[in-house]
């Protein structure tokens, strides 16, 4: 596997943290252009970053992705599993069980266009140790348009986000305010085959999520992941 630069005696090609996972350095991965401030990457995270986006793509001629943050709650009772990867797991079965659902409901009214979540999230360690997950998620477009807004009283993508943490904390959605953030300009639209007048957004998209492939911030001695993506 060849980097973008030449690698130094200073520019380690293994991860020190988990020697399983080699370290990328440069601008570019495979064309698309990466966060070389925030690097080096794991080069296994962004190969798997490259396939979900793939896998997405090849299903869907035009695809919603889009950022968002979750955190885990400080100073309030929560599950013992909440400290661990268990909790994103069971995040992920909840929204999928919620996008499921509301597929089924417009099925019956003739319109659905079917969607499979798939995703790429990235665990951190923060400041003061507060444990946090970069989330990138990518929809079917022709089933769900946008993100939505924070607030909104419809039952929108973010609120649906919302209420999938809210329940596997054992919160309300009131007690994951500001908990579940929004990054701003979250949203990317991918279309397979680009138009002469449109812009593509793969590539900004790419440079995006590469941050949830740094090698900074993520821990590896509790036995846990750092990184995962859907399957499939």
């Amino acid at each position: 596997m060849v980097n973008d630069i030449a690698t130094t005696q200073h520019s380690p090609l293994r991860h020190p943290d988990n020697t399983n996972l080699h370290l990328h350095y440069g601008e570019t991965f495979e064309g698309f252009p990466i966060q070389a401030e925030v690097g080096p990457f794991a080069l296994e995270y962004l190969y798997d970053l490259k396939h979900t986006i793939d896998l997405a793509m090849a299903e869907y001629p035009r695809v919603l992705a889009f950022r968002v943050d979750l955190y885990v709650p400080n100073a309030i009772e929560l599950p013992e599993y909440a400290y661990t990867n268990k909790v994103i797991s069971k995040f992920f079965e909840s929204f999928t069980k919620k996008i499921q659902y509301h597929q089924e409901r417009v099925a019956e009214r003739g319109y659905s266009r079917g969607c499979k979540v798939r995703y790429v999230w990235s665990k951190e360690i923060g400041q003061r140790g507060r444990r946090h997950y970069h989330l990138l998620i990518l929809l079917n477009r022709d089933a769900y348009y946008r993100l939505g807004r924070i607030g909104s009283e419809r039952i929108n993508m973010f609120r649906r986000i919302e209420e999938s943490w809210a329940s596997v904390l054992g919160l309300s959605a009131d007690q994951v305010r500001g908990v579940v953030h929004r990054p701003k300009n979250p949203e990317y639209f991918i279309n397979r085959e680009i138009r002469r007048d449109e812009f593509d957004e793969l590539p900004e998209l790419f440079k995006r999520a590469s941050y949830l492939c740094k090698k900074a911030t993520k821990s590896y001695g509790d036995r846990q992941r750092s990184f995962e993506t859907s399957r499939g």
